[in-house]
């Protein structure tokens, strides 16, 4: 229970000094507007997860794992994940179904917003088509 307590302090620190910092740097994310739609299933999922009995620290630490093993990979190779930015929005994402828990939909829809709105201001005035956002 102490190693739960633990997590969860370093998940709140962590979260709250990423937020913190992005409103005067917003992320330079490298997914599109689909993969806002499939990283939003992934959190939805996770909150699934939660409700089954899985615990923020065999979630994320499954995450963090799988992260580490995707990095093996090019950029243009991998799903979501295409560099630091993505992997800290779907982490920051994670812990909040843990940290704030809500009905996984409202997640799902939480991140959708979030995710789709990063795009759209980083896509400039021309729509989003499904391509890797301009930097």
């Amino acid at each position: 229970m102490d190693t739960h307590r633990k997590l969860r302090a370093m998940l709140t620190t962590g979260a709250l000094c990423v937020l913190g910092a992005l409103p005067a740097a917003a992320p330079a994310l490298t997914v599109t507007s689909a993969e806002c739609g499939e990283g939003a299933d992934f959190i939805r999922n996770a909150a699934r997860s939660r409700d089954n009995g899985m615990t923020a620290f065999d979630f994320l630490g499954r995450l963090e794992s799988d992260l580490v093993a995707i990095r093996a990979y090019p950029a243009a190779m991998r799903w979501f994940a295409k560099d630091e930015d993505d992997e800290r929005l779907l982490r920051l994402a994670a812990a909040s179904v843990f940290e704030r828990p809500r009905p996984a939909l409202e997640h799902h829809d939480a991140f959708l917003a979030s995710c789709s709105a990063l795009v759209a201001v980083q896509s400039g005035p021309s729509a989003d088509q499904g391509g890797p956002l301009r930097r």
